[in-house]
């Protein structure tokens, strides 16, 4: 049997557990590479349990604390199997597949999964191509051929979510709230017809009311569901709560012939004119003046009087319906000398982009213009703009008749500078005054000259005069 020199090994464990390393070995020891590994590995192995898959891979295998040759004889000499590593993680060549084919994103959506971060617009060019997937082919039996898409977009309506009467310094009005299919506006509806509130409740014209409002939303709704959102009857208080009933369906009336049509005014939002005070349009002037002019009581041929009735529909599209951003920037444009026409044009919009068809739509669930409704009476129209009349008239409103909106400033035969109509207070921030000025004249000429309003020929040549 060869005696095994160890003294080397002795030497080399003293080297690596000694307290401070050795500089240069004394006996002068070379390295020893094949007798270093199995060392150290067999070191760790005696140190503690944690044996990791590296171990193995080097074909080391430590076996039980028993004298014997070698771990490495035990291991092969047992029935013990080989352990393999396996990973649970997929080749990246499917989980890119999988992902692709879901959402395009190798990662998932895991900064999308943060509501407070931006989306990552990041484009990466994938590392591999993935082939798309091939559709199965179809059986015979089955009709895979697309449904015919609808050419018309769905039907427009409108439902007044709440009604509540307001007190204004022309006379009491039900301020009517609406939501509609067609855009996530809440458009309103000004409606005047004080008669609602007598006690009798018995008015020579049928009441303008809401079927929408009034109708049933729900079977389980009590009255005061009705209630609060406006469906009553009468004046509300304390002491007075009765809800109305739903608007029957079947003919009308008859309305007295001296009974005139009810006015109405269709207005368009504008919040520098109405809430700022903005002297550079008569907004805000025209919208006091609508509900003034309605709220005016009406003398029968008989001798009697009536309050005055109609509504005005108030439409959230501000600016001609460009927006009030838009509306600001064409201001600076007209301070540089071009029109409202043109200023809208030079930023990329019509000179008009208003619509009328959910103002048709409230018309109608008023029972206002329509022959079909309850109230089979035609509207008459306060507006002094043609294309206004003709859009209404497509969404089938009977006008019988047209109104002037003459400018207050323009009522008096005096000039525009020094005139002013106290009216009391108005509705809104011009406090029911005449609005005149530099900017008004140039605004209401282009509405004539270029809009093709209509106002009566000495105006025309009063807004000329006020200019040059």
């Amino acid at each position: 049997m060869a005696i095994v020199d160890v003294s080397f090994d002795a030497a080399l464990l003293d080297v690596l557990t000694g307290p401070a390393p050795l500089a240069k070995s004394p006996k002068g020891l070379a390295r020893r590479d094949a007798a270093l590994d199995p060392l150290l590995l067999a070191a760790a192995a005696a140190s503690g349990p944690h044996v990791t898959r590296n171990h193995y891979s080097h074909d080391f295998y430590p076996g039980p604390q028993i004298p014997v040759d070698s771990a490495y004889d035990i291991a092969k000499a047992s029935d013990r199997k080989r352990l393999a590593y396996v990973s649970r993680q997929a080749p990246r060549r499917q989980r890119l597949q999988g992902s692709l084919a879901v959402g395009g994103k190798e990662n998932g959506d895991l900064f999308q999964q943060a509501e407070n971060l931006p989306p990552i617009n990041k484009r990466r060019r994938p590392s591999v191509s993935v082939e798309p997937k091939t559709q199965p082919k179809p059986s015979a039996a089955v009709d895979t051929t697309p449904a015919p898409k609808s050419s018309s977009p769905p039907s427009l309506e409108v439902k007044c979510m709440a009604r509540t009467r307001i007190p204004t310094p022309h006379g009491p009005a039900f301020l009517h709230l609406y939501h509609n299919t067609k855009d996530n506006k809440e458009h309103l509806a000004i409606v005047v017809d004080p008669a609602q509130l007598e006690a009798t409740g018995i008015t020579p014209a049928p009441p303008i009311r809401s079927r929408s409002l009034d109708a049933v939303w729900d079977e389980n709704e009590t009255e005061m569901d009705r209630i609060i959102r406006g469906a009553y009857v009468g004046r509300l208080s304390s002491t007075s709560q009765k809800a109305s009933e739903p608007v029957p369906s079947q003919s009308p009336s008859p309305i007295p012939s001296d009974v005139p049509a009810p006015l109405i005014r269709i207005h368009s939002e504008c919040f520098t004119g109405e809430t700022v005070g903005s002297m550079r349009c008569d907004c805000g002037e025209q919208l006091d003046e609508a509900i003034r002019q309605i709220s005016q009581p009406i003398a029968l041929s008989s001798g009697q009087t009536i309050p005055g009735r109609g509504a005005v529909i108030y439409l959230r599209q501000e600016g001609r319906g460009i927006g009030l951003l838009s509306k600001i920037r064409a201001y600076n444009l007209q301070d540089l000398g071009h029109d409202t026409v043109t200023a809208n044009i030079m930023l990329g919009h019509k000179a008009d982009e208003r619509g009328y068809e959910i103002a048709g739509a409230i018309l109608h669930d008023l029972g206002l213009g329509f022959e079909n409704a309850a109230c089979s009476e035609g509207v008459r129209i306060l507006t002094n703009n043609p294309d206004k009349v003709e859009a209404l008239k497509k969404e089938g409103i009977n006008i019988v008749d047209r109104v002037p909106m003459v400018p207050r400033s323009w009522q008096v035969k005096e000039k525009a500078e020094t005139s002013e109509i106290s009216a009391g207070v108005g509705v809104t921030l011009i406090g029911g005054k005449a609005v005149h000025g530099e900017d008004l004249d140039k605004y209401i000429r282009t509405k004539i000259q270029r809009m093709g309003h209509m106002l009566p020929l000495w105006l025309e040549k009063a807004a000329d005069s006020t200019v040059h």
